[in-house]
């Protein structure tokens, strides 16, 4: 191996970076969910898009409140869901 980390893609990000780009996860996450929504019927898959999509944002919502309380200096956030293993989307 040549010195390097195997994880050398990952790049460590500010918690204000990490809070924006959650940010815009979400947003992207809720304009799809408004699309599905606005159908008058939903496929299978699309149903299961939906579920599954509100279930990444809220996710990403969970983690966007920890970063907010480590910013504000609420020592009693709950790390632990940071470190849940998250099932493929």
């Amino acid at each position: 191996m040549n010195g390097q980390s195997q994880d050398s893609n990952y790049v460590v990000l500010q918690p204000e970076e990490e809070f924006q780009q959650l940010a815009f996860k979400h947003h992207e996450l809720e304009d799809r969910l408004h699309e599905l929504t606005a159908k008058p019927y939903l496929s299978e898959p699309e149903q299961l898009e939906e579920v599954t999509l509100k279930k990444r944002k809220l996710r990403i919502k969970d983690q966007m409140e920890i970063l907010r309380r480590r910013r504000d200096g609420d020592l009693s956030a709950p790390v632990a869901l940071e470190s849940q293993p998250h099932p493929q989307d």
